[in-house]
C-alpha cells in the first residue's frame, strides 16, 4: 500500500529526480505527504464565461470564449512582445506575450474558437491579458471544470516549467495513486459529533473542489484537525509538565516584601497589578513549578510586579535572576531595581558580556555563595561557569528574544526547576497566545498607573516636516526631550528611505542650540551605554536612533517620538516605539512621517495608530493585516508557524472551539490509553516525530 508519509516525491509520475530536487529546495516538499498537504492559495471559477465588454481592469481572473483575428509584433529587444487581437463579438482584448513568441504564433490559429483565461488589466485605454491560458473551445467542458486551484510557486520553479498548472497535474497524479479511502486521523466520535467530512474526501476536495460548498466543508475539516492537534499537544504537554516538575514553595510573605511595600513602593499599585501579584503568589505557594506569562502594555508596571515576585523569592531563602535581551535593557533594569530597593538589605548585581574579568570573578563567587539576591543579566548568565546557590525564580523580559534551548539552560542551574515568570510589553493576540504560549498561565496588566496621559498620535507627510521641527523646538524650549527614529543606519542604494546618518547631520544643523545624540545597534556597548546615560541625565535633548530603543528605554522627560518612514514598520513595532514616550506626567506625542504615496494596508496602519493607544487592539489588527508570519520572533523562540491551511487571524473561533474539545480529551484520558482516543495519540506522536517540534514547549 502507498505510504504518503515516507514515499519520496521523486517516484511520483511527473516529478522525477530533477523536479524532486527543485521541490525539496524551493518548497521543502520531500515526501508524498508533504505534497498532499501543499494546498492551493486560491481558486478561480472556470465554469463561468465573461464578455469582453464586461472587463473593467479591477476584475480577478476571467474566462472568455472567442477567436483571434490577427497577430502583431511590437517593440524591439527587451520590450519586444506579441499581441493577439481577440474578440467574442462584444469587443476586442489584447492577448500579450513577452516570451515564447515563436511558439505562440505556431500554436494558435486565426478564426479558431478558443477559451482564454487570465487576469485582465487596462493599459492605455485598452483591455489586455498577459500570458493567458488558452484551450480549444471544443475540448473544454466548462461545466465540469468547477473551481480551478492555484498553487504558490517560485520564479525558479516557473523557469523550470513547474508552474501552478504543472503542480496541479502532479497533485492530480498523486490523488489517483492514493488508496480509495485513506486512514482516518480523528476518532469516529469526534467526526460524527461535529459532522466533519471524512479525511480522504476533504483532501481531494481541497485540491479539486467541485463547488464552493464542497470546498468550505473540506477546508473546515482540515483546519479543525490542524488546530486540534496543536492544542492537544500543548494541553497534554502542560499536564505532563505539572506532573513532572515540582517547584519550590514560597510559603511566606516576609520582611523584604512587606518593608518594600510599606516603605519603598513608588506609587499605589493599580488593581490590575494587585490581581497579577495575587496570581503569582498563588502559583509559587503550590509546590508546582510556576510557568506564567505576564502581558502588559508599555508603561503598565510589569517591572514592579517582577520585583515583588523576586522579593517573595528572597523572603523564602531563594535567589532570583532577571534576564533581559540587550545590555541597554539589562543596565536599565539594574539601575531601576537598585533605586527602588534603596535602604533595603537586598543585594542586586549586574552581569553582561561587557562585565570586566576583575569584576566578574568576585561576582560569580558571590552568586555561587548565595550572597547575591537578585542577578540582572543578559545571555551572559547562560554560560556554564555562572552558578547559583539557590535559584528559585527566573524572570524573562521580552521573552521571545530567548530561544527554547537558551531558556532550558537556566533550568539546569537549579536541582529543581525554578519558577518562571515571562513578561512581554508586546501585546499578544489571543489566538497567538493560545498557540505560542498555550501551556503557560496568562496574566494581563490592563491598566496604566495613575497620572499617565494617553499619547497623542499624528500622521503627517514628509512635506510637512518643517512643522514637526517647529513643534520639537517648542518642546525642547520647555525643557522636554525627543526621539527621532530612522529605519536605516546609512543610505541604501536599493531603498530610498530616510537614514540615520543623514538625519543626524540635518537635525544637528536644525537644532544647533541643543545637544543631539546618536544611537544605533552597530555601536559598541560602551558607546551605546554612554549615549543613553547622556540622554537619561538630560544632557542630550534630542536622540536620533534606529529601533535599538524599541524595547525598555525609560526616560520620563521625553515627550516626542518622531518615526521617519513609518510605512516601513509594522503596527506592533510602531506601538513599541511610541511607548518610549508618555512615561511621565506630561502630555506626549508620537508623529508618524511617511511619503504621500501609500498602499491601502499602510494607510490602514496609520489610521489604527492615530485612533488607538490600546496595545491589544493594535496587536489584533496587526495579526489581521499581516497574518501570523514571524510575529513575536517565533523563529527565534524555536516555535515556527507551520500551518498548512488554518489562519490564526481568521480562525479564532475555531481555535477556541477545538481547544475546548482537546481539553476534554486530555481531562478524560489522562493516561492517553482509552480505546476511542488511540487514533488521536498515535496521530499526535506521528506529527511530533515528523516536525521534530513541540508546540508551546518552553522547558
Amino acid at each position: 500500500m502507498l505510504d504518503p508519509t515516507t514515499r519520496d516525491i521523486k517516484y511520483l509520475p511527473g516529478v522525477g529526480e530533477q523536479r524532486a530536487k527543485l521541490l525539496n529546495r524551493e518548497l521543502n516538499i520531500y515526501s508524498l505527504h508533504d505534497l498532499l498537504y501543499y494546498f492551493p492559495y486560491r481558486y478561480v471559477d472556470r465554469s463561468r464565461l465573461f464578455k469582453v465588454n464586461e472587463i473593467d481592469g479591477r476584475m480577478p481572473h476571467i474566462q472568455l470564449l472567442g477567436e483571434i483575428r490577427s497577430f502583431e509584433e511590437m517593440g524591439e529587444g527587451a520590450s519586444r512582445r506579441l499581441v493577439a487581437h481577440f474578440t467574442d463579438g462584444s469587443g476586442f482584448v489584447d492577448l500579450v506575450w513577452f516570451r515564447g513568441i515563436k511558439y505562440v504564433k505556431g500554436k494558435y490559429k486565426l478564426g479558431v474558437k478558443y477559451v482564454v483565461f487570465g487576469k485582465p488589466t487596462i493599459f492605455g485605454g485598452r483591455a489586455n491579458i498577459a500570458h493567458p491560458d488558452i484551450d480549444l473551445a471544443d475540448t473544454l467542458q466548462l461545466s465540469e471544470m468547477g473551481l480551478q486551484p492555484y498553487y504558490n510557486t517560485t520564479d525558479r520553479m516557473k523557469r523550470s516549467g513547474l508552474n501552478s498548472q504543472a503542480m496541479a497535474k502532479i497533485i492530480s497524479n498523486l490523488l489517483v495513486m492514493l488508496p480509495e479511502t485513506m486512514s482516518e486521523t480523528l476518532s469516529d466520535s469526534i467526526i460524527q459529533k461535529y459532522k466533519l467530512m471524512p479525511l480522504d474526501r476533504a483532501l481531494r476536495k481541497t485540491h479539486f473542489p467541485g463547488n464552493v460548498s464542497d470546498l468550505r466543508s473540506a477546508e473546515y475539516r482540515l483546519k479543525f484537525e490542524e488546530l486540534f492537534y496543536i492544542q492537544l499537544d500543548i494541553l497534554n504537554y502542560s499536564k505532563e509538565r505539572k506532573c513532572k516538575f515540582a517547584g519550590y514553595n514560597f510559603s511566606k510573605v516576609g520582611d523584604m516584601f512587606n518593608r518594600f511595600y510599606s516603605e519603598n513602593l513608588p506609587f499605589e499599585l493599580t488593581e490590575a497589578q494587585k490581581r497579577v501579584v495575587r496570581e503569582i503568589r498563588r502559583d509559587v505557594n503550590r509546590s508546582i513549578q510556576m510557568n506564567r506569562l505576564v502581558q502588559g502594555d508599555v508603561g503598565s508596571g510589569k517591572t514592579l510586579v517582577a520585583l515583588l515576585s523576586m522579593l517573595l523569592a528572597k523572603d523564602n531563602g531563594y535567589q532570583a535572576c532577571m534576564m533581559a535581551p540587550t545590555e541597554i535593557l539589562a543596565e536599565q533594569h539594574f539601575s531601576t531595581l537598585r533605586r527602588m530597593l534603596e535602604g533595603l538589605p537586598v543585594r542586586v548585581e549586574l552581569l553582561t558580556g561587557s562585565t570586566k574579568q576583575k569584576e566578574r570573578v568576585p561576582l560569580l563567587a558571590a552568586l555561587a555563595g548565595g550572597e547575591v539576591d537578585i542577578l540582572v543579566s543578559t545571555h551572559a548568565v547562560l554560560e556554564d561557569k555562572v552558578n547559583f546557590a539557590h535559584l528559585g525564580l527566573v524572570v524573562i523580559d521580552e521573552q521571545h528574544r530567548f530561544g527554547v534551548v537558551q531558556r532550558a539552560k537556566m533550568w539546569a542551574k537549579s536541582h529543581i526547576p525554578p519558577h518562571v515568570l515571562v513578561m512581554t510589553a508586546t501585546p499578544i493576540p489571543r489566538t497567538l497566545a493560545m498557540t505560542l504560549y498555550g501551556d503557560l498561565d496568562v496574566s494581563v496588566i490592563d491598566e496604566l498607573p495613575p497620572g499617565r496621559k494617553p499619547i497623542t498620535t499624528r500622521h503627517i507627510y514628509r512635506k510637512q516636516i518643517g512643522e514637526v521641527y517647529a513643534f520639537i523646538e517648542k518642546q525642547l524650549r520647555e525643557g522636554r526631550q525627543a526621539y527621532v527614529v530612522y529605519p536605516l543606519i546609512t543610505e541604501s542604494e536599493k531603498i530610498d528611505l530616510q537614514n540615520l546618518e543623514e538625519g543626524y547631520a540635518r537635525l544637528c544643523n536644525v537644532f544647533c542650540n541643543y545637544k543631539v545624540g546618536k544611537l544605533h545597534g552597530k555601536m559598541k556597548p560602551k558607546e551605546k551605554d554612554a549615549e543613553m546615560q547622556r540622554f537619561a541625565s538630560g544632557e542630550t535633548r534630542l536622540l536620533v536612533s534606529t529601533t535599538v530603543i524599541e524595547v525598555g528605554v525609560d526616560v520620563p522627560n521625553s515627550t516626542i517620538m518622531v518615526i521617519e518612514n513609518a510605512e516601513r514598520f509594522g503596527l506592533s513595532q510602531l506601538h513599541q516605539l511610541r511607548g518610549r514616550v508618555g512615561r511621565g506626567a506630561q502630555q506626549s506625542y508620537c508623529i508618524l512621517v511617511t511619503d504621500v504615496k501609500l498602499s491601502d494596508d499602510t494607510r490602514k496602519r496609520m489610521e489604527i495608530m492615530t485612533s488607538s493607544n490600546d496595545g491589544f487592539e493594535i496587536a489584533e489588527a496587526d495579526l489581521k493585516l499581516r497574518g501570523p508570519g514571524d510575529i513575536e520572533g517565533t523563529q527565534q523562540s524555536g516555535i515556527a508557524f507551520d500551518l498548512k491551511i488554518a489562519n490564526l487571524a481568521k480562525d479564532e473561533q475555531l481555535l477556541q472551539f477545538v481547544r475546548d474539545i482537546a481539553r476534554d480529551v486530555v481531562d478524560n484520558d489522562p493516561d492517553c490509553n482509552r480505546e476511542e482516543n488511540l487514533v488521536l495519540w498515535r496521530k499526535l506522536a506521528e506529527i511530533k516525530l515528523r516536525s521534530n517540534r513541540r508546540w508551546g514547549a518552553i522547558s
